[in-house]
């Protein structure tokens, strides 16, 4: 058995939670989370056209050719898309069911910034998801299109055009949380504004070697196109972290 404070967080109104009713509150929310992304899947499938329309459209800008090459490979690509869609589309309300799941083991003052989490985690995802569509995958486009030999024609696989779209604009969107995980490390006294500008020119280092794995390209003009939003990205989580640390260092002066 266990203590943990009330949803209302009022002092003193505590109740008891054993391990079971941990599993059954742990099913709720992913019930939740599931029919969130049902209903994220169901707008996609809606909007299939549209959906369809824009992620093509990078790939139509750069005069790509897209083919498909198994028999059953537009199908099974119109459920990933939708299911992917669905995802992105949800990740607010997923992301509501997690804090809900968080929010009765901590206290008050926790719960404060537990909320903020997760509407900014959301906007910072939903940016990283801007930034990869409008910036990253058209420059990629562009390059795969310009790059090769005059007499081998570009022809590119629909399906992995798709897996690389999809999981470029996953992985952009999990990079712009950045600044939320320093934010959530540095209310758990993980993480210190000094500590990250000490080490900043090895985060520096850290970021350009992932802008060259990261962009296909060999120019340092698209690498720095991915390089500086992360740099960025990280002198803005510094200064989140600075402001964050200050309750605690007025707590510790009041004492």
């Amino acid at each position: 058995m266990s203590e943990i404070p009330t949803e209302s967080g009022q002092a003193g109104e505590q109740v008891e939670m054993n391990f079971f009713d941990h599993l059954g509150e742990l099913r709720t929310r992913l019930l939740w989370a599931v029919l969130g992304i049902a209903i994220g899947c169901i707008v996609a499938g809606i909007y299939t056209d549209e959906l369809m329309a824009i992620l093509l459209k990078p790939a139509s800008n750069a005069n790509l050719e897209l083919q498909n090459l198994q028999p059953m490979g537009q199908i099974f690509l119109l459920f990933k898309v939708i299911l992917i869609a669905g995802i992105i589309l949800s990740s607010p309300w997923v992301l509501y069911q997690i804090w809900r799941f968080v929010a009765p083991g901590l206290y008050s003052h926790e719960r404060a910034w537990a909320r903020k989490i997760t509407l900014f985690t959301s906007i910072c995802f939903l940016a990283g998801v801007a930034f990869a569509y409008f910036v990253m995958i058209p420059s990629s486009m562009k390059f795969a299109s310009e790059t090769g030999f005059k007499d081998i024609k570009n022809s590119f696989d629909v399906n992995l055009y798709f897996g690389f779209v999809t999981t470029f604009i996953l992985a952009m969107g999990l990079v712009f949380e950045m600044p939320m995980i320093a934010y959530v490390l540095a209310q758990m006294g993980i993480l210190t504004s000094e500590f990250m500008r000490k080490y900043r020119r090895h985060a520096f280092i850290i970021i350009l070697l992932i802008a060259a794995i990261a962009t296909p390209t060999p120019d340092p003009v698209n690498q720095m196109i991915f390089a500086v939003p992360l740099w960025i990205l990280y002198e803005i989580s510094v200064w989140i972290v600075r402001i964050s640390q200050k309750p605690k260092v007025l707590d510790t002066t009041a004492a």
